[in-house]
């Protein structure tokens, strides 16, 4: 036994580095555990009292009537009553989008001499996932 523990002092002083990470190891050891209070039923710290203020607010909401892709060349070309054909038939739906999320399709309507959109299908979460991939 004598013999190993001599060993292991003279493996110490040969690499002081590996005793300093063995120091840190030791420090972390003694970290004390923290007891939290539990939390009340009903107790709520005011975050979800507000939301009535959400609940009238104005969001944009982008209408996506169809895209297309033409050189720059040309679209330096174009002027008043230039027309771009776009790459969906007229009674294809319209994509609906909040921000950057697709979250329905309709179909474009006349109402009160304005455009306007009739939403036909609102697209659940996982439809939702696809669209943006």
């Amino acid at each position: 036994m004598p013999e190993t523990t001599e060993a292991k002092q003279q493996e110490q002083v040969e690499s002081p580095q590996q005793s300093e990470s063995e120091q840190a190891v030791e420090e972390m050891a003694e970290a004390q555990s923290v007891e939290y209070p539990e939390a009340q039923d009903g107790e709520t710290d005011g975050a979800g009292q507000n939301i009535d203020i959400l609940l009238d607010m104005d969001i944009p909401i982008t209408v996506a009537v169809g895209q297309t892709e033409i050189p720059v060349r040309r679209l330096l070309q174009l002027g008043p009553g230039s027309v771009l054909k776009l790459d969906k038939a007229v009674e294809a739906p319209v994509d609906l989008y909040l921000r950057d999320t697709k979250f329905a399709t309709g179909e474009v309507v006349v109402v009160e001499g304005q455009f306007a959109v009739r939403i036909k299908n609102i697209l659940g979460l996982n439809a939702q996932k696809e669209a943006k991939e």
